[in-house]
Formats: C-alpha cells, sequence, structure tokens
C-alpha cells in the first residue's frame, strides 16, 4: 500500500497556470502528494489563481473557486445549476458527481442534482422526515454503537480507527435511522465499503454493490409501504406537502443518497478529526481536560473547527453555468462545471484568523463544511451528533490515545469529492 506512485496513475499532473516572473511556480493537483496535503497548492490557488479553469483526472475542464468570499457566493448563486444536463461536456463526461450509479435513471431524482422547483419540494418532503427531534431521539443510539465499537478493540491495545471505528458507526447508524434491519446491516457496511474503497468506478464491485443495494432499497421502499414502521424510510413514504408525495424512485434515490453521502462525510469527519488531535496533543488535551470537567461547550465548538480545519468534504459536489457569469473576476460561460473547493475557502485568511492553526475554541467560525443556500448537507445535524459523541467516547475511554505509526505512512483517499484516511493505526494502554 505505501510504494504509490508519485501521482494518480495515467494522469499527468497539469501545472495549473502558466509560469509567471517572479511567482513562484504554480502546484501540480490531483498527485498523490497533494491529495495527503492539498492546503498548500489551495493557498497558492487562493493568492495567485483563486477562480481558475483547470483539467481534472476524469479529462473534464472545471473552473475551481478557492476564495470564501467566491465560494459562499457561487454556493447560493442559482445561475450554477446542480443539473447536469447542464454541461455541455460530451454524454460519458456527464454525471460525474463522485455519486456511484448516478447514471442510473431510478437514481438520477435526488437533492444534489436538481434545482428549484423539483429541489424546494423534494428538500421539504424529506425535511418532514428527517426532522431535529428525530436526530435527538436517536442520540442514546448513537451513544450505544460508539460504546460497542469501542469494546470491541479497547481490550487489545491497538486498533484502526477508520475501519474498526469510523466506518462502521456511521453505516449502522443511517441504516438503524432509515430502518433496515439488523441482520441486513452487514451486507450494507460490505457494499458500503466496497463503494469507498474503489470511489465510484462504474465497473466491477463497485457496480455490483450499487446495484444489490439499489435493488434492496426498492424492494425495502415495498415493504416499508405495506407495513411503515417508525424510521427515516417510512418518514419518506408518508411524507407529503399539499397531497404530493415522494414516488417509489424519489423514495429510494433519496435513501441511497442519505446512506451513500451521510455515511462517507461522517466516515471522514471522525477520521480527519481524530488525525488532526492525534498530531496537536494541546489542543486534545485542553479538550480531554473540559470533557473531564463536565463541560460540552468545547465539544461542539471543537467540531465545527474540524470541520472549518480539515473537513469531511473538499470539493462540493458540481455546478453547472445555466448562463455567462462573473466569479472572482473570471468569465463563467453557459454549460462550464464549477467546483466550490471548500477546503480552500475554509482556510482564507480573509476570513478567518490563523487559518492554518487549530483553534477547537474558535467563535468566529461561519465554516461551508457542509455548504451554504439551499443545497446546505440535509444530514449535518446527524453527523455533527455522532463527531460529538465519537471524538468524546475516544477521548474518554482512551485517553493515551496515539498514532501507531510515522504521520509520512498514512495514504489518504484522494477522491474529487471527498478527502480522508485510508487507515489510522493508534496505540493505547488496554482498557
Amino acid at each position: 500500500m505505501h510504494d504509490q506512485p508519485s501521482r494518480v496513475p495515467g494522469v499527468p499532473g497539469v501545472p495549473t497556470v502558466p509560469t509567471v516572473p517572479g511567482v513562484p511556480a504554480a502546484p501540480e493537483l490531483f498527485t498523490w502528494e497533494f491529495a495527503t496535503d492539498p492546503y498548500p497548492a489551495y493557498a497558492w490557488l487562493r493568492e495567485h489563481a483563486p477562480v481558475h479553469r483547470t483539467r481534472l483526472p476524469s479529462g473534464v475542464e472545471a473552473w475551481l473557486v478557492t476564495r470564501y468570499a467566491d465560494a459562499r457566493q457561487a454556493l447560493a448563486d442559482q445561475r450554477l445549476s446542480k443539473n447536469p444536463a447542464h454541461h455541455d461536456e460530451p454524454a460519458h463526461a456527464k454525471g460525474k458527481t463522485g455519486i456511484p450509479g448516478e447514471r442510473k435513471a431510478e437514481l438520477m431524482t435526488h437533492l444534489l442534482n436538481i434545482d428549484p422547483p423539483d429541489h424546494t419540494r423534494l428538500r421539504r418532503l424529506v425535511s418532514k422526515a428527517f426532522t431535529p427531534r428525530r436526530v435527538a431521539e436517536f442520540a442514546p443510539r448513537v451513544q450505544e454503537l460508539t460504546d460497542g465499537l469501542i469494546d470491541g478493540f479497547a481490550q487489545r491495545g491497538h486498533a484502526d480507527l477508520i475501519h474498526e471505528f469510523a466506518f462502521p458507526l456511521p453505516i449502522y447508524a443511517i441504516c438503524d435511522m432509515l430502518g433496515v434491519p439488523r441482520e441486513d446491516q452487514d451486507d450494507f457496511r460490505d457494499w458500503a465499503g466496497m463503494m469507498i474503497r474503489h470511489g465510484g468506478g462504474p465497473r466491477g464491485g463497485v457496480a455490483r454493490s450499487v446495484k444489490r443495494m439499489r435493488g434492496y432499497l426498492a424492494e425495502l421502499i415495498h415493504r416499508k409501504r405495506e407495513a411503515p414502521g417508525d424510521d427515516l424510510i417510512s418518514g419518506l413514504i408518508k411524507a407529503s406537502d399539499h397531497g404530493e408525495h415522494l414516488t417509489e424512485n424519489e423514495a429510494a434515490a433519496m435513501a441511497f443518497i442519505l446512506l451513500f453521502a451521510g455515511f462517507e462525510t461522517t466516515v471522514n469527519l471522525i477520521g480527519n478529526g481524530m488525525y488532526a488531535l492525534l498530531r496537536d496533543p494541546g489542543q486534545r488535551r485542553r479538550l480531554q481536560d473540559s470533557l473531564a470537567a463536565g463541560e460540552t461547550g468545547l465539544l461542539a465548538t471543537g467540531v465545527e473547527e474540524l470541520l472549518r480545519f480539515d473537513g469531511p468534504v473538499e470539493l462540493a459536489t458540481w455546478r453547472f453555468a445555466t448562463e455567462p457569469l462573473t466569479l472572482g473576476g473570471r468569465e463563467i460561460s453557459a454549460g462550464d462545471p464549477v467546483l466550490v473547493v471548500l477546503a480552500a475557502a475554509d482556510r482564507d485568511p480573509e476570513r478567518f484568523a490563523e487559518p492554518d492553526t487549530l483553534d477547537l475554541g474558535r467563535r468566529d467560525n461561519p465554516h461551508l463544511g457542509y455548504g451554504h443556500g439551499i443545497h446546505y448537507c440535509l444530514g449535518a445535524p446527524l453527523a455533527r451528533l455522532e463527531g460529538r459523541t465519537a471524538l468524546a467516547a475516544l477521548l474518554g475511554r482512551l485517553p493515551d490515545l496515539r498514532l501507531a505509526v510515522d504521520p509520512s505512512e498514512l495514504r489518504w483517499r484522494g477522491g474529487l469529492i471527498m478527502r480522508g484516511l485510508r487507515t489510522l493505526p493508534v496505540e493505547f494502554t488496554p482498557r
């Protein structure tokens, strides 16, 4: 696993801008080195090419938006559509939003790739089933899952926090919330594991996993329609607005997107967050002392700071210009894809004081980790609950948690949308 090439296989590093006298050379994007630490490259882009057109590893050309003010504007600009039909690339390039199986028609109608008024209708319907009350009532189950996973390795003195903790926790949590029976949840863990390990490719095991998950969800929705329960899928089926209901395809697409997008963001929130704390002993002790004193304020602000400092979503999902527009002083043509780089915007020194410093008590922190505007992440409350619960339990039960390898040995999943560690080996005193 460690003998990886210096760049993404088969994709040459592309200098993003021409060399300019007196200006440091442009960084290479989308290499393995970039995936390990993209922040120096993003700092260069913010300063020298804040809205820049580049070629992605897929071959598609897109605009990268890296400054906070421009990013916030773009996320709320309704001239930037979520519908891939507005993209002027050839048909084979459309639909590449990082969601496996998106080209399948039965999964196309979901909140990540539609605009008002359809988006408004769907989000309003889904929000009826995905309420703050439901998330709050789910807290004891999240705590139970968290404690059970830690019990599985606490006496051993070592663990991989990704595969043994950060990955299974949100999978089992969202399965419970959706209403997937316990006896079927290991299948979901296997399918999701295939997708997260190998990305959104259309072939082989990933395609089979998507097909099996899609088929299972369609069957489960049919069963829930006949015998509804107190779960999210039943809520999706029952949700109505002025007599309108979700179709079965819409409900299946929504369940799929909640499962897939919801679990991977939480895997990376926990993994990236714990890694940041393990590399900053002072901030970790600060949080441990606060938790030991029975305080929760620092935990709440700390999760927000970890979302800003090294969040789970590196780039917001695709947007496409429906008409010519100006963004950050650059002219963007109709049909052009636009990618808002959340990770770059959230370290913009024009908006955040000492942006490269982790400060768990940071108060002025309007980060974009879960987006902005009408497409703000619907599952953010659940992800925050899982993040707070996971960090508090790990730091409380395993107080001397430490990295088991040198940071240089860790490898990152360098996808276009998400960014997270492949593994996070740790050691601790057995408990």
